[in-house]
């Protein structure tokens, strides 16, 4: 079946496509090749490796919203009509995306659509606009939006624990099957435009976060980018989220994820760590996490505003109009300027405190000094909306009763909606900016305020300002909203000090004139480089950056569910198959395998780390074959490898990742490289005892040939930190010392130098080659990191003279991962699976030769007689 091509909905909307009739308005669900129109259920049965007849670059950006509004018409018919929402961000950054991508936009309606016109709604929307709208019944709406969203995730993200029934409620499983349910809708629709082979996908904010889970079950190389436009909480109040894996492990099916700032990145990262053992590197700038082969980008930019549309609106005779008269009505007075949502992480009434402190402390600002409160209609609903609304009314009623007077108002509550050129003149004549928020993912009213008051000539005039002036504006941000870092000039405050916001805007007040100009020069060239295009156009770069390898890797899914993931592998790596390898086994005379025990021949999960009857007696039956060289690689001391396996009689066994060597119980140790000293343990061993007093968890494991500091047991964050230090430390120390100083997972080793697992596979190859045995049949299983050296070795002796020409070779990992082996199993089940069908070959064989043994007996005492 072709790919899920969204190309034939588009040319059916259009009415292209002389197959169709124009008549027909009901959208499929899913549109598939060209002329056939089918409606799938959501198995995984289809991928996206077909390639799509089309190959045109377009972007598909999804958000809770279409950038549409809507309204009924005016003639009483009952219909609806739609225009482009010029304030939305997600038309705003198609300026960005250039004229040669194409942007379809999926999403909800403001409007509640009836039933009956929905069809005839999509089908206008997708001809004109290019908008595939999502219709969510209102009953499912409301537990989504303003249930989980609004209730759960909101608050959270702004660092609200419902500590109470009154902050943000409990957690209710009902309101989040509703938030699973929307986003499924979304993905539904997203999959009737989709081209998966060549399309974008960006999807916006908190509303739709588990939905790149739904798109990569169905196209596992779908190119997925997600920016989250509030904040990410520190892992201390996500980690409260009792679905907090299943968020997590949905945005990481993402190629690219985007933030505002590093501090909401390095909270995501911690999260990753700290709950899904993941680890992060940086290369070349980029930020990277190793999600189960396939690498998901991090990206760090804050939003910029279209700078166009607000200069446009700056030349509307309008503005100048309003402009002119604000101008009459503060004359005399010094406007500062507050631009917030009435909801309780604005800080509005923080803001107003510190007026009313600012007048206490400075009597001489009275009559002087004006703010201007515009307070927008609160997105959200509830108790918390109605008390923040009572305080500020209750707030600015008192101040303006102590301290007004016939003619001043100190404090200008604005609470009814304005038109935009309407707050765009209150910006031209503010000559501060207040944004005292508790907490908010960007805001970008000090962006909007550094533009306005750059203005033009005509409002120069209007205010009577000389044009040729340098233009000078102040700001006063909060230290907790997103755009804070980037405005370097701003007076940054913390909003619950009240004393210090207070302070700030009386400096704000009789900063220099010159120091005006130069802080709104420093921030005007950022902002107007900085704008929307740029941040669009950097993001679309990156997901190409991002995506650049998927047509090379080979996919597949694993997981149920929302813990549903895909594993990106090199196209050569493949699952070891039982039957291919036994059957292997059995044509072969010359065999060499080895074994890792740690994670290969033992789960890594379990609490007893001694063998298992089970695996030992595997381990014998092999051994006991003549035709078998069979050795256990492990990173154990000698002495306990010797304990647990003595048993095996003839099982070679390498002990602290090959330093020691033993071919058979009855041979004696020998080591793989010379080393005879080994004072630098004494260099070594106080730097490590240093760091485990200091890293709770950690400790030390002293083996005869190495030391190593484990701190499995510490805080992720710190013990990663700590073993980062301890790295640098070691390798400072012994610069001078023959070792080698490695992190690995969980551990900072010290070891000899050129000691590793690889040892022992070139010990054994040279070994046989000496005895004239060439292997035929070399397997190699491991699971960590300390293995690829194994691998290494046993992929590069392939058609050399160490291997027989007919060599069956295979080095086997455990688990899908990266690695330099060529197949893997999934867990130590499986290996045991395998090695038992070894052992039973051998057995059968041997019983093969048993029962010709007594024929051949039987013809030496006749020929004696």
């Amino acid at each position: 079946m072709g790919s899920r091509s969204y190309s034939n909905l588009l040319d059916l909307a259009s009415g292209d496509n002389p197959n169709f009739s124009r008549e027909k308005k009901r959208l499929p669900r899913v549109a598939t090749v060209a002329g056939i129109l089918t409606e799938l259920d959501d198995d995984n049965s289809v991928g996206s490796d077909a390639r799509s007849s089309i190959s045109q670059e377009r972007m598909i950006i999804v958000a809770n919203q279409l950038p549409i509004r809507a309204h009924l018409s005016s003639d009483g018919s009952g219909r609806w009509n739609f225009s482009w929402d010029g304030d939305s961000l997600l038309l705003q950054l198609k300026d960005g995306l250039g004229d040669d991508v194409e942007v379809i936009y999926v999403g909800s309606l403001k409007e509640e659509i009836d039933t009956s016109q929905q069809d005839d709604v999509a089908q206008t929307l997708l001809e004109t606009f290019k908008c595939v709208p999502a219709f969510i019944p209102p009953a499912l709406f409301s537990k989504f939006y303003h249930g989980f969203c609004k209730q759960h995730l909101w608050p959270l993200f702004h660092y609200m624990l419902p500590l109470s029934p009154d902050l943000g409620g409990r957690f209710d499983r009902s309101l989040w099957q509703a938030y699973v349910s929307v986003n499924k809708i979304f993905a539904d629709k997203v999959m009737e435009v989709i081209n998966p082979d060549d399309d974008f996908v960006w999807v916006h904010d908190y509303h739709l976060m588990v939905l790149p889970t739904f798109l990569r079950k169905r196209f596992n190389r779908v190119k997925l980018g997600f920016f989250l436009h509030s904040p990410f909480p520190s892992s201390e109040i996500y980690r409260t989220l009792p679905i907090r894996d299943e968020l997590l492990r949905a945005l990481l099916n993402s190629d690219l994820i985007g933030f505002h700032t590093f501090d909401y990145a390095r909270h995501f990262l911690s999260c990753c760590s700290r709950m899904l053992g993941l680890s992060y590197q940086s290369k070349r700038g980029y930020i990277g996490l190793e999600y189960y082969g396939r690498t998901v980008s991090i990206k760090i930019l804050p939003v910029g505003i279209h700078i166009g549309q607000l200069q446009s609106v700056l030349n509307l005779p309008e503005t100048e109009d309003k402009v002119a008269q604000l101008r009459d009505q503060f004359r005399g007075q010094t406007v500062m300027l507050g631009v917030d949502d009435m909801d309780i992480f604005k800080g509005i009434s923080l803001k107003l405190l510190a007026m009313e402190q600012l007048l206490l402390q400075h009597p001489d600002k009275r009559g002087e000094v004006v703010l201007v409160q515009i307070a927008n209609p609160a997105r959200g609903r509830g108790r918390d909306v109605r008390e923040v609304q009572s305080e500020t009314h209750a707030t600015v009623r008192r101040i303006n009763e102590a301290f007004g007077r016939p003619g001043y108002a100190p404090v200008v509550l604005i609470d009814s909606p304005l038109q935009f050129y309407e707050r765009i003149a209150y910006y031209v004549i503010a000559e501060s900016c207040l944004v005292t928020a508790v907490r908010d993912g960007m805001n970008l009213i000090p962006y909007e305020y550094i533009i306005c008051r750059q203005g033009n000539e005509k409002l120069d005039e209007t205010l009577g300002l000389d044009p040729s002036a340098a233009k000078k504006s102040m700001l006063v941000v909060s230290e907790f909203i997103g755009c804070s870092p980037s405005l370097s000039g701003a007076i940054r405050v913390n909003p619950w000090n009240i004393d210090a916001v207070a302070e700030a805007m009386d400096s704000a007040l009789i900063v220099p004139e010159s120091e005006k100009q130069l802080r709104h020069e420093k921030h005007y060239r950022y902002v107007s480089t900085h704008d929307v295009a740029y941040w669009a156009c950097s993001f679309l770069q990156d997901l190409e950056r991002a995506c650049r390898d998927h047509v090379r890797r080979r996919c597949w899914g694993i997981g149920f569910g929302l813990g549903f993931r895909v594993i990106a592998l090199d196209p050569n790596f493949r699952k070891l198959s039982v039957e291919h390898i036994v059957s292997a086994y059995k044509r072969t005379k010359n065999r060499a395998i080895l074994l890792d025990y740690d994670g290969t021949m033992i789960s890594s999960g379990s609490i007893s780390t001694t063998p298992n009857i089970e695996a030992v007696a595997i381990l014998n039956s092999l051994c006991r074959d003549p035709k078998n060289i069979v050795f256990l690689v492990s990173g154990k001391d000698r002495q306990t490898l010797t304990e647990w396996f003595s048993s095996c009689e003839r099982l070679g066994l390498a002990a602290e990742h090959g330093y020691f060597l033993r071919p058979s119980q009855d041979s004696d140790w020998e080591t793989c490289v010379s080393v005879t000293e080994f004072d630098w343990k004494q260099i070594a061993e106080p730097v490590m005892k240093l760091y485990t007093e200091t890293t709770d968890g950690s400790a030390i494991e002293t083996k005869e040939s190495a030391l190593v500091w484990n701190y499995q047991y510490a805080d992720p964050d710190f013990g990663s930190c700590q073993a980062k230090e301890l790295l640098d430390h070691l390798e400072s120390v012994l610069a001078n010392e023959p070792v080698s100083v490695k992190s690995g997972q969980h551990i900072v080793e010290v070891k000899p130098q050129g000691v590793n697992k690889g040892l022992v596979a070139e010990h054994i190859l040279a070994t046989m080659m000496q005895k004239g045995m060439l292997p035929d049949f070399f397997l190699c299983i491991g699971d960590d990191r300390s293995d690829e050296d194994m691998f290494e070795v046993v992929m590069s002796a392939r058609g050399g003279p160490s291997l027989s020409p007919v060599a069956e070779v295979f080095a086997c990992t455990v688990g899908q991962k990266p690695s330099k082996a060529k197949y893997y199993l999934e867990d130590t089940t499986e290996i045991l699976r395998m090695l038992q069908g070894f052992a039973n070959a051998s057995e059968q064989a041997q019983a093969q030769a048993g029962r010709n043994t007594p024929q051949a007996s039987e013809l030496g005492i006749m020929g004696r007689e």
